[in-house]
Order: C-alpha cells, then structure tokens, then sequence
C-alpha cells in the first residue's frame, strides 16, 4: 500500500504546530505557573531538542525501515528544531532580558551554557535559510549535504547548554546525550561500513518472436 504522501506531509506540519498552539494558549490564559517567562524559555528550548533530534532520526529511520516516503518530512522537522530555539532564544531575550543587548552579552559572560546555546542557534542559522529547494540547486547537493551536517553540531551544542544549564536533576540531559549518542555512532558506524553495492541488474533476453507459420489456404 502506497502511503498518502502530500497528507502526511501536512500532518506532520500541522503536528508540529501543536506545542507552540498549545503554550501560546496557555500563556493567553495565565496558565504558564509561578514563572511563566522561565516556563516558556524551558519549555522552547526542550522542544527544540526534540526536534532536533527527530531531525537527526529521520535518515536511519528511512534505511532500516525502507520508508524512503518519509525523507520528504526531515526538512519540516529540521525548521520546526529552529522555529522552537530561535522562540527560546527571543523570549529569554525580550522577556527576561527586555531587550538589553548589553545585559543579554553580560548575562552570557557570567552564564557560559548561555553562550553555548547562542553557538547552537547561530549555525541553526544557515541551515535554516539553505532549506529551499532553489539553496540546494544553488550551493549542489554535495556542498548542501556538507553544510547540513552541521546539525549534528547545532545537536551537540543544545545537548551541552542544557546539561550546563541543570544542577541536579540530570535524567533529561543524559537522555537527550544518549540519543544523541547512539545517532551519531549509527552515522559514523554507517560511514565505514557502506552497504555493499547493488550488483547490476543482468539484462533480461529480448523475447524470441515465434516463426511465422505460411499461411496453407488457396
């Protein structure tokens, strides 16, 4: 059975969608708790993890389980990872640091997990505008597959700013690490150990055509 691809194009889109909706509404209704400005930096910077790492998934998923339909959804992932870390980063910036540019680069001089995050969403950056088709016809698919492997560092950034970012209670962080981990093993495992090549398809003989038969009428 051949999935529905353009329908679960739009229904991972419009899943996506679904936390930002949901802590939106929340937010309109008071209903963030005692901090609700640190709830939303939490919150953005968790779900950006999240998809980041659903980004990464998405190429060890489709060879192992065939689903070469799903590819198509890797970019939506890898632009809701960015929409998400780019929130947080706007609602620390905004809400928290009301839009002190000085204050902000002070408070990630005395906080380096501050720092750390910034790195991650700036090469998020570049990734993000390179998404469309015309960047990939521009730049090439091999300069673009290059390029994009930068997500493994923007990952790596995320993981280390909330492992600096928690003091005690560290079972998100190593979770995140571990996934991590095992994603990035699988990536180096599959780099020297290509599968081996397809033998090339024999040609099948051309059917013999069958000798025709004189016609014995008078």
């Amino acid at each position: 059975m051949t999935p529905d691809i353009p329908f679960i194009k739009r229904l991972v889109l419009l899943n996506c969608a679904v936390p930002a909706v949901l802590l939106a509404w929340d937010a309109a209704r008071g209903n963030l708790g005692a901090n609700p400005v640190n709830f939303a930096i939490r919150t953005t910077g968790m779900l950006s993890l999240i998809f980041l790492v659903l980004t990464l998934l998405v190429t060890p998923l489709v060879r192992l389980a065939h689903w070469n339909w799903f590819t198509q959804n890797r970019r939506v992932l890898g632009l809701y990872a960015f929409f998400y870390a780019l929130a947080h980063f706007l609602i620390f910036f905004t809400l928290d640091r009301e839009l002190s540019v000085s204050g902000t680069l002070s408070e990630m001089s005395l906080r380096p997990y501050l720092a750390v995050g910034t790195l991650g969403l700036v090469i998020m950056v570049p990734l993000a505008v390179t998404s469309t088709n015309r960047m990939i016809q521009r730049l090439g698919t091999s300069r673009w597959k290059q390029l994009h492997r930068l997500t493994y560092v923007a990952a790596i950034a995320g993981v280390v700013h909330y492992f600096m970012l928690v003091k005690a209670d560290l079972r998100w962080p190593l979770a995140f690490a571990g996934a991590l981990a095992v994603l990035l093993g699988w990536r180096l495992y599959t780099a020297f150990n290509p599968p081996p090549a397809k033998p090339p398809a024999s040609p099948r003989p051309s059917p013999r055509r069958p000798t025709a038969v004189p016609d014995s009428s008078v």
